[in-house]
């Protein structure tokens, strides 16, 4: 029988994402980039692409190639697809920015509470 989690939802997409990079003979950048193509193909929520920001930011990929990925599949999902995805990676984006704001901001409130006890 399965482990109890608080979150078995986002335990199993996890599961299946490392087993499925596991088994994937591509490059980190090809692996990210068609990821990305295939969440733009299926109109995926900015949520989904959430979980592709950092690792493409680790990947050093860039805004440009991420664009080129749009472009390049824009003849076959239509415009309305590529629109959509584009404003949920900028939404996952800046999703992704205000949580490490936000965590910063902890770390310094933190940081600020040791230094003032007694």
């Amino acid at each position: 029988m399965a482990t109890m989690s608080d979150t078995p939802v986002l335990d199993t997409l996890a599961a299946m994402t490392v087993d499925s990079v596991e088994r994937c003979g591509l490059d980190e950048n090809t692996l990210i980039l068609i990821r990305m193509a295939a969440l733009a193909a299926m109109d995926a929520p900015a949520i989904s692409y959430l979980a592709h920001i950092d690792p493409a930011m680790k990947a050093d990929l860039t805004a440009e190639q991420l664009q080129d990925v749009l472009v390049a599949i824009a003849p076959i999902v239509g415009t309305a697809r590529v629109m959509s995805a584009a404003t949920h990676m900028t939404e996952a984006l800046g999703l992704t920015l205000a949580l490490a704001e936000s965590q910063a901001e902890e770390m310094a409130n933190a940081g600020a509470q040791s230094r003032n006890k007694p």
